[in-house]
């Protein structure tokens, strides 16, 4: 209905431009709203107001001549002026009841909309470093992440979704150091595990793999490992020097290929768990990119060389930096250590070159909000490259904050004291996790209430919802048992009798679901989808506490079932963008 608004009024611009009555180079969005109150009209757009200056014309004056120039509908009724120059529209009864009409015959497809004309965006979400299992804070970039490119694909955007693995570096070196020693604690060695390694029961889980597979090959004597070793923190030192001298130790005992074997263990095993964990919670991605192809292809030192032509990269102290305080940034930025290590900063420059490189108008991440420092760092990069940093954005996600009986629950992947992802879902199922996760705003902090989202009741959203979906399927199910027929075409040829306040304030509601779907998929909101599902939950269930649906009269019967049938649909194609089920029994 507001797109087909929308049309009218351009209609009306483009005759009122030929007539010569506004300038021929005016362009203008004749955007309509929803009318907060009814008695004001259904639907109401601003664009007198809006054109009225660059038009040289008084906004009521111009409102006038634009609704002169509207084309008829049988949609409309009423247009009147309000005002300054409000255009506000006035529906038929029959406008809204189309909609079922519209609902029953697209089915899955209802809501879907080509606001995104095709093009191409690759949404990249968790990409969380292969480190441990995924905890409850991941899961919320997993929910949202997913709801966002499932909204993206039904706003008409060719979406590709991607997973980052950070399968090098630093952190990795560190859980390769903890793997190792793990490892040799099995095989009796003895030594004071560092205070900066991994300490979760995986790492052990991981260490007895490698020992199974390989037996004592990668056994080196504790004193030899730990010789000459700077203090760790417990002892007076920097916990940082002593991994890292602890990792150089590691290198140098076991050679290149043997530690390349105990690295890839807990890469391999970490991240295929990860896979699975995501799989089973619905989070599927079209690719898994890998940070260390970008150097084995010679990506990062492609972009390095981009950084230095342009100017914006330089040589100081033996370390290769990046001109940051050009772009705005506190400091520089080092490229490549001087020890010849590519930082991190490194490869995510080369990574969202490449991004670009393969063609996609808009990149999308979704991280942590303790990243935010990070993105104009990442957009400087890509402009000093003469790449559009406005093709990028990143969208920050607040770790979720799990309590359980009032407390809040930790969630360190270094100390192991955390909930995984699988934990939670093995606790309030997948359903509940995914929805409670997009209730809110990303950039908001949030408290996921574990004892809430187990509950049965009408405080918790998602039962609240999926009972209303169940109870439609209830009351079909009921049609055979009292000795009803359904006739869909005769519900159609009756539509005219759903007079009732709440039948009307159905379908109001379901008319809004394109909308809603538009709107959360534009401005990455997934939350308005959920919000919306709960307050079509609740009119549906006033409707039915209201009201028999299985009622003697045919006509009327068959009405309130396509309706009802309506409702069901709705419900579904929504709960489906944001990753949750929709049962037919509870």
């Amino acid at each position: 209905m507001k797109h087909h608004l929308e049309s009218l009024l351009h209609q009306a611009l483009a005759q009122l431009q030929s007539q010569g009555a506004l300038p021929a180079e005016l362009s203008a969005s004749a955007g309509v709203e929803r009318a907060r109150d009814r008695q004001h009209g259904d639907f109401a757009s601003n664009v007198a107001l809006s054109l009225a200056k660059a038009a040289k014309r008084k906004p009521r004056e111009l409102a006038e001549a634009l609704v002169a120039a509207l084309p008829s509908s049988d949609l409309v009724t009423k247009v009147e002026i309000a005002g300054p120059g409000f255009i506000n529209f006035f529906l038929d009864g029959a406008a809204y009841q189309r909609v079922i009409g519209d609902i029953l015959a697209a089915g899955e497809d209802y809501g879907r909309g080509t606001a995104g004309q095709r093009g191409s965006v690759q949404v990249e979400f968790v990409s969380a470093n292969p480190t441990g299992p995924l905890h409850v804070g991941h899961g919320r970039g997993a929910a949202y992440g997913a709801a966002v490119a499932n909204l993206l694909d039904a706003a008409g955007f060719r979406v590709h979704r991607e997973y980052y693995v950070n399968d090098a570096g630093r952190q990795m070196d560190i859980l390769a150091a903890s793997v190792w020693l793990r490892y040799l604690e099995l095989l009796g060695e003895t030594f004071t595990f560092p205070s900066n390694g991994y300490k979760g029961a995986y790492v052990r889980d991981i260490a007895a793999s490698l020992r199974d597979i390989h037996g004592d090959a990668f056994r080196r004597d504790a004193a030899q490992v730990m010789a000459d070793l700077p203090a760790d923190a417990p002892a007076g030192g920097d916990k940082e020097e002593h991994i890292d001298a602890l990792i150089e130790h590691a290198r140098q005992l076991l050679g290149a290929a043997d530690y390349r074997t105990v690295f890839d263990a807990g890469l391999n095993i970490v991240l295929a768990d990860i896979r699975q964990d995501l799989e089973e919670f619905g989070v599927s991605y079209d690719q898994w990119y890998s940070e260390r192809s970008l150097t084995e292809s010679g990506a990062v030192q492609r972009a390095l060389e981009r950084l230095k032509a342009s100017g914006h990269a330089y040589e100081k102290d033996g370390a290769l930096w990046f001109r940051a305080t050009d772009f705005g940034d506190e400091k520089d930025r080092v490229l490549v250590r001087d020890n010849g290590q590519t930082t991190y900063f490194a490869s995510d420059i080369a990574y969202h070159a490449d991004k670009l490189e393969r063609g996609f108008a808009r990149v999308i991440d979704v991280w942590g909000a303790d990243h935010h420092g990070y993105v104009p760092r990442v957009k400087a990069a890509l402009q000093a490259m003469g790449d559009d940093p406005a093709k990028l954005d990143v969208l920050l996600v607040q770790f979720a904050i799990l309590y359980k009986g009032g407390e809040r629950m930790q969630m360190s992947t270094r100390s192991g004291e955390f909930v995984t992802l699988r934990e939670l879902r093995g606790e309030v199922g997948n359903d509940a996790a995914r929805f409670f996760y997009v209730t809110r705003k990303c950039e908001q902090h949030m408290d996921f209430d574990l004892d809430l989202a187990k509950s049965q009741s009408a405080d918790n959203p998602v039962y609240y919802i999926q009972y209303a979906h169940a109870r439609v399927c209830s009351v079909l199910r009921q049609l055979s048992e009292k000795g009803y027929t359904r006739d869909p075409r005769r519900g159609a040829n009756n539509l005219h009798l759903l007079h009732e306040e709440h039948e009307q304030a159905l379908l109001v509601s379901l008319s809004r679901y394109p909308e809603v779907i538009e709107t959360a998929a534009l401005n990455h909101e997934p939350h308005l989808v959920a919000h919306y599902l709960r307050e079509l939950a609740y009119e549906f269930h006033t409707y039915y506490n209201s009201h028999q649906f299985l009622v003697e009269s045919a006509d009327l019967r068959d009405a309130r079932l396509n309706l009802i049938e309506a409702v069901r649909q709705v419900m579904r194609n929504g709960l489906k963008l944001l990753g949750v089920s929709a049962p037919e029994t509870m």
